[in-house]
């Protein structure tokens, strides 16, 4: 069973989902960790090679939470945010991408 590691505040913003999307998310990671694909997921190569994104959708709206789970020792969340609009806004693609630069740079020196 891999591990998850939570990058910057992706932990603090995964906490503040409400009590169902954050259980939702619980069982989507649990899935990541046991070698399972999560139940609504998409990639999203415009933040980064292997980055993917699970998508939980309950009566309070629609969250999701970018991820690389492309290495054997763990599986990394980049950013968790509830969505606000049909597209995925610029700055949570944007601070996605500014972690996965330094996730990248740290597992390379």
């Amino acid at each position: 069973m891999r591990t998850v590691v939570f990058i910057g505040n992706a932990l603090q913003a995964l906490r503040a989902f409400p009590a169902t999307a954050r259980r939702d998310a619980g069982y989507q990671l649990d899935r990541l960790q046991n070698g399972l694909e999560p139940g609504d997921w998409k990639p999203m190569a415009s933040v980064g090679s292997g980055v993917e994104e699970i998508r939980i959708r309950d009566a309070n709206g629609a969250f999701r939470i970018l991820y690389v789970a492309r290495f054997a020792d763990a599986i990394y969340v980049l950013h968790c945010f509830q969505k606000k609009s049909q597209k995925t806004g610029k700055l949570d693609l944007q601070l996605a991408a500014k972690r996965y630069g330094e996730l990248m740079r740290e597992r390379t020196t």
